[in-house]
């Protein structure tokens, strides 16, 4: 029984109009990204309104990070599930989510626009600048929980090494087919496991309540939770990318393959999906350069809501605003088809040995490719004076482990700075 005598869990179907409110409020104050929004879920549903029991919301989360797609969108679909069903998941989800695309689309048509303002594009040739960073940043803070989790024998360590090398070069060298290399990564690790008897091969830890979850909401102050794209250490379900793919169906069908990729293939959401992305839309379909796609990653975090907006940014980069809109609608729609067609059986696939010995392997290799990622996102800056904002955005990040937003703010104020005194793009 709870203090005030009720049972927890129980007597907690909610209104439509108290859903639209508390979910819509959370879309426009989340700024930080998945830590971010999960703390906020928390406070809202266990702390304030005590809709939920502690128990339920780590289970919540514990589920959500072994699915595809952006995880702190399918806890928030998820948690208004359980309290008001299907209506309940569509309005919390959509109110969840809108806020944040309207914001990015909107900033889209202004930084992506054919003859931008000087100053537009010395914020966003400064903001571009400081994403190398933030990559850098969402690598680094994977690394304890991925050991953790890995084993801490030397046998495992080697392996975690090698798969997150193996990340990190194909994030640098096979674009696309980057998400081979992930699911191979997790195979081998199910193979080694899966004589639980070799000495050092722990068996799967539980993910309920772990400190070593990347996303747990318990202890808010930590590096990982303080924003970034971080997401877990997910990983990215393997299928092939390619013009095939398409069907012929022009530059929306390609627009909606990448959304597709985004929000039902991979593992991760935040930056693992930068190297997808990035490689779709500068080299294979050229809808954006490379300056642009440093641009759309910066939108999509320093908005609020889910990262993986920065597919409407791409989307729009592509076909304007119903390309935007298109990109949205099919990256989060297998977040709500995950829940509504699958929420009942979220705890069997916890429980599924398996599943939890692949994501010990695909995990290395994903803090990886955000890590190889680095290289082309680097590679990317065209004036000099960017070098200088990368290294201040690196030891903001990085070395005094400070947030996302206020870095990414302010590398954007010093892009204008940069303009207004004579420096190129000016």
């Amino acid at each position: 029984m709870e203090p005030d005598g009720r049972t927890a869990g129980a007597e907690r179907v909610v209104g439509l109009g108290t859903i639209a409110r508390e979910w819509g409020r959370i879309g426009i104050t989340g700024f930080g990204g998945p830590p971010a929004h999960i703390l906020l879920l928390r406070r809202l549903c266990v702390e304030r309104r005590r809709w939920l029991t502690p128990e339920e919301f780590e289970d919540g989360i514990a589920a959500t990070n072994l699915l595809p797609g952006p995880a702190s969108t399918q806890l928030a679909v998820l948690t208004a599930w359980r309290l008001r069903g299907a209506p309940g998941a569509l309005v919390g989800g959509v109110c969840f989510i809108g806020p944040g695309l309207v914001l990015i689309l909107a900033l889209a048509a202004l930084f992506l626009a054919g003859d931008p303002p000087l100053w537009v594009l010395g914020a966003a040739a400064g903001a571009g600048a400081a994403v190398p960073a933030v990559a850098v940043q969402a690598a680094t803070t994977l690394v304890p929980a991925g050991l953790g989790r890995m084993g801490r024998t030397r046998a495992a360590r080697v392996r975690w090494a090698g798969y997150a090398l193996a990340g990190a070069v194909a994030a640098v060298l096979t674009g696309p087919w980057l998400v081979l290399v992930l699911i191979a990564a997790g195979l081998a690790e199910i193979a080694v496991r899966s004589d639980r008897s070799v000495p050092g091969v722990p068996s799967a830890p539980s993910d309920r309540g772990s400190r070593e979850d990347p996303e747990s909401p318990e202890d808010p102050e930590a590096p990982e939770n303080r924003g970034g794209g971080g997401s877990g250490g997910r990983a990215v379900l393997p299928l092939a990318t390619g013009p095939l793919a398409l069907g012929g169906l022009g530059v929306l069908g390609a627009v909606a393959w990448v959304a597709f990729k985004v929000g039902a293939l991979s593992y991760g959401g935040g930056f693992v999906i930068i190297p997808l992305m990035r490689d779709d839309a500068v080299n294979r379909y050229h809808w954006m350069t490379d300056g642009q796609f440093l641009n759309a990653v910066a939108l999509g975090q320093v908005t609020p809501g889910p990262v993986v907006h920065t597919v409407a940014a791409v989307g729009y980069a592509a076909a304007g605003l119903g390309g935007g809109l298109l990109a949205a609608a099919v990256a989060f729609a297998p977040s709500f088809l995950f829940v509504l067609l699958g929420g009942r059986y979220f705890d069997r696939l916890r429980a599924d040995r398996r599943v939890q010995d692949f994501l010990t392997g695909a995990g290395p290799a994903v803090t990886g490719a955000i890590a190889g990622s680095v290289l082309p996102l680097a590679a990317s800056l065209g004036y000099g004076w960017q070098w200088g904002v990368l290294a201040g955005a690196l030891l903001w990040l990085v070395l005094a482990r400070r947030g996302v937003v206020p870095a990414l703010l302010a590398a954007g104020a010093a892009g204008v700075l940069a303009v207004a005194a004579g420096l190129p793009p000016a």
